[in-house]
């Protein structure tokens, strides 16, 4: 079955199977659901792994249910967290929920997107119907959540607050009556309680798909801007093009397969052209040019591989920023004056860029460190492959 195929691409984990081949049968679109909490996203590609997951089952004719936590983003998720997270104000929530837009709708078709908030239907169920939710499942249950157990076995306060998380979560899918569920493999207690809650309240029970955790550059970590090895969505085109040909050319499959909208049979074509000899760097060129213009559009796609190909001549760009450096002597050593242009954090850094070969003024590398420049001085830096300005000196 090809639609099974292309759902199952790149997942981690599908539960139950045969149960989705069973409702993919009855040719009936899908109601599939992928809750997120309004929690300021500032996206990048590693967070975009589980959106492309719905843009292609939008491209399968089945029906995305965005659902924006509102109600849930006040309880906080604890996944993963070793402490009881804070909640978010009200107001907080409504504000972040208004970013998610402008991000998410560079992959989804607004067309084919319900957006829905779960304080439409959590608010009503009342004290009442929490209590009722509260009483379907026991501590011990709750405890057989990882990030749980091992706060309580290390003396972590866990708040009974959050044990309402993967329930109210899990009441979400049954709201919704939902077919399919998306989530990342960090989710799966949560992804389960919704079927667990279908079942209580005589609904057909939802498949849970499972995405994995994309890593970053480094090939190893988890893809985090904290780990500084991320690729944002906001980036400039020419930094989005550049982080993506750093990739390894092992890891750039994996980044093709969870990331690109290519055909299943145009990729596995890219992998026989690299079997039989062809440069992996080609496929990795079309395949930077595909993200850049999924977020900036072509032509800044094309913009960013000439400017990749200039640089990687030695060349400088044509979009240098023009930068002014006031003086307030006659000259400024070069550390100095990289470090006011805004090419480093520190002269420290300068002088350890300096060292290894990665500075040049005017296309000629830097090897003087006490290197001095006068005032009325116009030249280009660089550091690096991707930082360059021109420097006037005032």
């Amino acid at each position: 079955m090809q639609a099974l195929a292309v759902i199952k691409r790149g997942a981690d984990e599908l539960l139950i199977e045969q149960e989705l081949i069973e409702k993919l049968k009855t040719g009936k679109p899908l109601r599939v659901k992928a809750g997120f909490d309004p929690t300021a996203p500032d996206l990048h590609l590693g967070h975009t792994v589980l959106i492309n997951k719905l843009r292609q089952l939008q491209d399968l004719g089945h029906q995305v249910l965005f659902l924006i936590g509102d109600f849930t983003g006040m309880i906080g998720d604890p996944t993963g967290k070793s402490t009881t997270r804070p909640p978010l104000t009200k107001e907080q929530v409504a504000e972040n929920a208004k970013s998610y837009a402008t991000q998410v709708f560079k992959i989804l078709d607004p067309d084919k997107t319900q957006i829905v908030f779960n304080s439409q239907w959590l608010t009503e169920l009342g004290a009442a119907g929490m209590l009722k939710l509260a009483a379907s499942h026991t501590v011990a249950r709750m405890l057989e959540r990882d990030d749980f157990s091992k706060r309580f076995k290390g003396n972590q306060p866990i708040a009974i607050h959050e044990f309402l998380y993967p329930l109210l979560q899990g009441y979400d899918s049954v709201a919704l009556n939902a077919d399919l569920e998306l989530g990342g493999t960090d989710q799966k207690f949560n992804l389960l309680m919704g079927r667990e809650l279908q079942k209580q309240a005589g609904q057909s029970q939802q498949c849970v798909l499972m995405m994995p955790l994309l890593e970053g550059l480094d090939g190893v970590n988890k893809m985090s801007k904290s780990l500084g090895n991320y690729i944002g969505i906001h980036e400039a085109p020419e930094i989005i093009f550049a982080k993506l040909m750093s990739v390894s050319d092992q890891l750039m499959w994996r980044y093709i397969d969870l990331l690109s909208f290519a055909s299943l049979e145009t990729i596995a074509q890219w992998k026989a052209q690299v079997a039989n000899g062809e440069n992996p760097r080609n496929i990795k060129v079309s395949f930077a040019q595909e993200i850049v213009a999924r977020f900036h559009g072509q032509a800044a796609a094309e913009k960013a591989l000439l400017d990749f190909q200039t640089r990687a001549k030695g060349g400088i760009p044509d979009d240098v920023p023009d930068v002014e450096v006031a003086l307030d002597a006659d000259s400024i050593g070069i550390s100095q004056l990289l470090k006011m242009a805004g090419l480093v954090e520190s002269t420290s850094e300068a002088m350890r860029a300096i060292q290894q070969g990665g500075v040049k003024l005017d296309s000629v590398k830097v090897e003087d460190k006490n290197l001095q420049l006068s005032k009325g001085a116009v030249v280009v830096a660089q550091v690096g492959k991707r930082k360059f300005a021109k420097i006037t000196l005032i």
